[in-house]
């Protein structure tokens, strides 16, 4: 029999933490980026060659919100879709149900995925296939953990920092041979186990060996309605409508144009420092309105200025409650979609980091990575420095810490110009 997979989307779920905004409607049929967030999901699978067809497992209660959905598929998408299955009580159960109905068709390989992961990019999935038609027996996405974690058994017992040098966070797709991940759902009814979250955990129950591969940060599962503000803005820009209106090749974007951008921010008591959407331990943090990650704002007043639209402040302002505590990746996400609103794209970043301490050189890479997911870049295309002012003035104080970037961007050319 030949090696093919298939799909399997899980969107049967009800979403209760969504629901504290009071919508009835289920995460995975609300809108983001003009469209239903399963239909974002399902035209990322089904854009992908490695994907033969796709399953869908709906809510019994869903069957006119999913028809309406698969109105915004692509034609080569809804060309691979099999009609829904209708999912049972648990995650498990609806899984199970899917399983059940992709085994009549023969397929060697599945991969699972959650209908609210609408960020899933042809990378991810490139790793995850590779790795399962490699002969591994169950492959699953996930990314390093990167904060600081802390454990505490009771109120009264100091806490506990927990090594999370070989901790990962799980992701989908879940990758599996198809006749394995079936037999391993079988014995889990068999035994009335019903209590398993993810497809691995019950994979690794049933004595199969589960391989990582790289997931990405950006593939987030949205869960609740701060979710639905996060993912609006990171759909923003072109990393979101890649299969729907491709990004300008750089080749065609002739006019060149590049920003600076510098920004400082003081240190306060703290244990960590958030640079370039990277958490680095520190025994200071940074101070400032927002999540103060001074390299992300050098970056979006560098990005800014290349297309000449204001600063940071001016976009958003320290003044206004609703940035207070940010996350500063949304700033430059939003930078980035005024650059693709003009049609271009960010060529190259560079930046610079001054300070004497935290050590920077063992978190370049996660920092250039993290950079380069926020901008839709490829990392080779992300540069980060680091240096000292020889003890001198507040960096060399270790009184804060000082950013400077370079942002190259390429917009088409204005014949009236």
């Amino acid at each position: 029999m030949p090696e093919t997979t298939a799909a399997l989307v899980v969107a049967a779920g009800r979403g209760s933490r969504m629901a504290q905004d009071g919508s009835a409607t289920p995460k995975q049929y609300r809108s983001i980026a003009g469209a239903p967030i399963l239909s974002h999901t399902l035209n990322a699978l089904g854009n992908h060659p490695g994907i033969s067809r796709i399953l869908t497992v709906i809510h019994a209660d869903d069957a006119k919100a999913y028809q309406e959905a698969t109105g915004y598929l692509e034609k080569g998408t809804a060309e691979k879709l099999f009609p829904p299955v209708i999912g049972g009580e648990t995650r498990q159960q609806s899984v199970f149900n899917g399983l059940t109905a992709l085994e009549e068709h023969e397929f060697s390989h599945v991969l699972i995925h959650d209908a609210a992961r609408p960020f899933l990019t042809s990378d991810v999935l490139n790793r995850t296939l590779k790795a399962l038609q490699s002969g591994k027996e169950g492959v699953l996405a996930a990314v390093p953990v990167v904060d600081t974690l802390k454990r505490q058994t009771d109120e009264q017992v100091q806490l506990e920092t927990v090594d999370r040098s070989n901790l990962f966070a799980a992701q989908t797709p879940q990758a599996f041979q198809l006749s394995r991940i079936l037999a391993a759902h079988r014995a889990a009814a068999g035994a009335d186990r019903f209590d398993f979250t993810d497809d691995t955990s019950l994979a690794e129950w049933h004595g199969m060996v589960i391989t990582l591969s790289d997931g990405d940060p950006a593939n987030f599962k949205i869960t609740t309605p701060a979710d639905i503000v996060r993912a609006e803005q990171q759909a923003s820009f072109f990393k979101m409508t890649a299969h729907l209106s491709p990004a300008p090749k750089l080749a065609d974007l002739q006019d060149v144009r590049t920003g600076i951008g510098y920004d400082v921010h003081a240190f306060e008591d703290g244990e960590d420092v958030i640079l370039g959407g990277t958490t680095i331990p520190h025994d200071k943090t940074l101070k400032g309105h927002s999540d103060a990650d001074v390299v992300l704002h050098a970056i979006t007043d560098a990005t800014l200025g290349a297309i000449g639209d204001g600063d940071i402040g001016q976009h958003f302002p320290p003044s206004d409650p609703k940035w207070k505590g940010a996350a500063s990746d949304q700033f430059q996400i939003d930078a980035v979609r005024r650059v693709s609103d003009l049609g271009g794209r960010i060529a190259h970043i560079d930046v610079t980091v001054v300070c004497e301490a935290p050590k920077i050189g063992p978190h370049r890479e996660v920092m250039r990575k993290s950079i380069a997911e926020i901008c839709g870049l490829n990392i080779a295309r992300v540069s980060v420095k680091a240096t000292t002012s020889e003890k001198l003035g507040f960096t060399g104080r270790k009184e804060g810490i000082a950013a400077l970037a370079s942002v190259t961007v390429r917009l088409p050319l204005d014949e009236d110009e």
